[in-house]
C-alpha cells in the first residue's frame, strides 16, 4: 500500500487570515512552533501561505549598499565607495512599528503549492525538494480549494521512519 498526502497530513491546521495584521501573525509564531502559517479566505480556501521570512523581509533593506559619492564634478559620477550598513545600526523597533498594522496579504505568497488529500507520496516530495527551496510544507486542500490538512517536511520522514519501523 502506497502512502498518499491524506496518510502524512496533519488535519488540525493552524492558519490565518488575510486580513489579519503582522503583529497578530508575530504573535501567532512566538505561541506555536511553526515556521509558516496558511493563509485562509472566510470560506477556508487557500489563498496564501505567510512564512517566518516573509516577515524577515520586511526588515531587510531592500538594498543593504549606500553609494556615497566622492569628488568634484566632473567626477563625483564616477568615483563610489560602496558602504555596507551592519545589522546593528537598523532599528527593528520602528520597521515593527511602521510594518505592525500592514495586513497579512501584503507580504503573504499567494501562489501556493498545494496537493489534494488523495495525492500520491511523490507528489508531496517533488514539492518538498523541487526547484523551489522556500517550500517547506504544503497545504492539503479538498476539491474546492478549502483547506483539510498541511504536511509538513518533517511529516514526510516520520512517516518514512515508521514504515522502516512496522
Amino acid at each position: 500500500m502506497s502512502l498518499t498526502a491524506r496518510d502524512l497530513m496533519e488535519s488540525d491546521v493552524k492558519t490565518v487570515s488575510p486580513d489579519d495584521d503582522v503583529a497578530a501573525v508575530f504573535k501567532r509564531f512566538a505561541r506555536y512552533a511553526f515556521s509558516g502559517f496558511p493563509v485562509v479566505d472566510d470560506d477556508e480556501r487557500v489563498v496564501g501561505i505567510i512564512t517566518e521570512s516573509d516577515l524577515v523581509d520586511l526588515f531587510e533593506p531592500e538594498d543593504e549598499t549606500l553609494w556615497i559619492p566622492i569628488g568634484l564634478p566632473p567626477f563625483v559620477d564616477t568615483l563610489s565607495y560602496q558602504v555596507k550598513r551592519p545589522w546593528a545600526d537598523l532599528d527593528l523597533g520602528v520597521d515593527m512599528i511602521r510594518n505592525a498594522d500592514r495586513p497579512v496579504s501584503d507580504v503573504m505568497s499567494a501562489d501556493v503549492a498545494t496537493v489534494t488529500p488523495d495525492a500520491p507520496v511523490d507528489d508531496v516530495l517533488d514539492l518538498l525538494v523541487g526547484d523551489d527551496p522556500d517550500i517547506n510544507r504544503v497545504p492539503v486542500v479538498d476539491d474546492d480549494g478549502r483547506i483539510v490538512g498541511i504536511i509538513a517536511r518533517q511529516d514526510v520522514i516520520r512517516a518514512f521512519r515508521d514504515r522502516r519501523l512496522e
